[in-house]
């Protein structure tokens, strides 16, 4: 299982996926290219939205398809530090998906 972590630092904003750090994936879309944020709904939480759910997934297809909604029920809500499990982050799929489907099935 996964761990997504957040934190402002005094050196700025740091997203990591098991303690490596989070690519922000501008090869699936450009929402920002400026630091990922949270806590609001805009292009920086969406572009964080994006990364998180196209490591996640595998899927860049499925990962573009959620963002939008995922920014604004998850990463609009998230506090100043914050970590999500790759169950957490199914479980919100779930809610967001009616018929979820199972983590790396669909091919990039």
């Amino acid at each position: 299982m996964k761990t997504y972590t957040g934190e402002r630092t005094l050196d700025g904003i740091r997203v990591c996926v098991d303690e490596q750090s989070l690519d922000p994936r501008y090869d699936i879309k450009v929402f920002s290219d400026g630091d990922y944020e949270w806590a609001y709904e805009g292009d920086e939480p969406r572009q964080l939205a994006l990364a998180i759910l196209a490591d996640h997934t595998g899927d860049s297809s499925r990962a573009l398809e959620y963002c939008e909604p995922f920014m604004r029920e998850i990463v609009a809500n998230l506090d100043n530090d914050w970590e999500l499990t790759s169950d957490d982050i199914e479980e919100s799929l779930a809610a967001l998906d009616p018929e979820p489907q199972p983590v790396g099935t669909a091919g990039d």
